[in-house]
């Protein structure tokens, strides 16, 4: 079912929904949600309901970051490039990329302490890593603005020293806070 859901997503992104200005973002984000869904169907693991909401937001927070780098180097020939492009500005992309920001910032706090999780873990320990969210995803941020590095986030990962830092000590911390709780 979600193997279909993915298909029948995919294709109706590819007839239709990435010429609608947002509906493409959004489309690209539920497809790493079903993504996330499939792997824990594959190795029968439930998921969260907050967790599938912080990938999803966090999906959508990349994808906006990539619309922005697109616009940033395509200048005026964007919309040529891609025709949604074309109805993107860089000023409505860059008002939309903080409203997600927060509310990924938000869904993964809650998250955190969401009474599944705290049972699952044994604390409400996981909070702790609410910071190191945070930077990590200031950090983006801040590489999509200074650096022009949001046309790929696996890029920007693999060579930004303090992104991948940041990356890697939230991987020890809540590991260590699940480990010891």
């Amino acid at each position: 079912a979600v193997l279909a859901g993915y298909l029948g997503l995919t294709l109706f992104y590819s007839l239709a929904l990435k010429r609608a200005v947002f509906v493409d973002v959004l489309v690209v984000s539920a497809g790493f949600v079903l993504r996330v869904v499939g792997g824990a169907v594959a190795i029968d693991v439930p998921v969260s309901r907050w967790l599938l909401l912080c990938a999803y937001l966090l999906a959508l927070y990349l994808a906006l970051g990539k619309r922005r780098s697109e616009l940033v180097l395509l200048g005026d020939g964007a919309g040529a490039h891609r025709a949604v492009l074309g109805q993107y500005t860089l000023p409505l992309v860059d008002q939309a990329i903080p409203v997600v920001l927060g509310a990924t910032v938000l869904a993964y706090t809650l998250y955190t302490v969401a009474p599944d999780t705290v049972e699952k873990v044994g604390s409400e320990g996981l909070m702790a890593t609410v910071p190191l969210v945070l930077y990590g995803l200031f950090r983006y941020l801040y590489l999509l603005h200074q650096h022009e590095l949001g046309g790929s986030p696996t890029r920007a990962l693999l060579t930004d020293r303090p992104l991948l830092i940041s990356v890697l000590v939230w991987l020890a911390v809540a590991a260590s806070i699940i480990t010891l709780s």
